[in-house]
């Protein structure tokens, strides 16, 4: 089974999720698509040798030219992990049900455009709710509206600040994105 993963950013999730399927030779992260020429991930990704498409807008928009670029690592699952792009029609429906996305809040809570990182937990801080937590979800043609997967949850407490709600956040992804994305996929291994 061939796992091609996006990201955007620091690539702390891509990483855990790729020296999670190296213990399993039946699974293999063909690619990691990244739309930020100076992400932190590429990094990553190179130390664990794993493929590096960096794209620009133009490309993404490019329906013909991107899909040949995504199916010639022939996924099976595109995983978005921090990936801040929204999806296009044209991908979600190549890939209908086989995109999913991590998402740091509880949905349908704090989803759309602009949510994503600080501006999730500051929302959830500015809000008092007294939990939070990571949806693992389908991708569709709306920001943050397929199905959802799993969620997992923590407290917030009156004293947590953005910084506290993030590393809770940052432990939720960590301990359970691989194995969610194990036992959706991959129920053999």
């Amino acid at each position: 089974m061939n796992l091609v993963l996006f990201a955007s950013g620091s690539g702390s999730n891509a990483e855990n999720v790729v020296k999670y399927f190296k213990q399993h030779p039946s699974v293999k992260i063909s690619a990691l698509f990244c739309n930020n020429a100076k992400a932190g991930v590429i990094a990553k990704m190179d130390a664990l040798e794993v493929p590096v498409v960096v794209f620009n807008k133009a490309l993404f928009e490019d329906s013909a030219q991107f899909l040949s670029h995504v199916s010639s690592y022939k996924p099976d699952y595109i995983i978005l992990l921090g990936f801040l792009w929204k999806i296009p029609v044209y991908l979600v429906k190549a890939y209908a049900g086989k995109i999913i996305n991590l998402h740091p809040a509880l949905l349908p809570k704090y989803g759309g455009s602009g949510m994503y990182g600080r501006h999730v937990h500051h929302a959830v801080k500015q809000s008092g709710d007294t939990e939070t937590g990571i949806t693992l979800h389908r991708v569709n043609e709306h920001y943050d509206e397929g199905e959802v997967i799993a969620q997992f949850k923590c407290l917030v407490e009156p004293t947590d600040t953005i910084e506290i709600i993030a590393e809770k956040i940052h432990l939720l992804e960590q301990e359970h994105v691989p194995a969610v994305i194990k036992s959706l996929s991959f129920p053999f291994i």
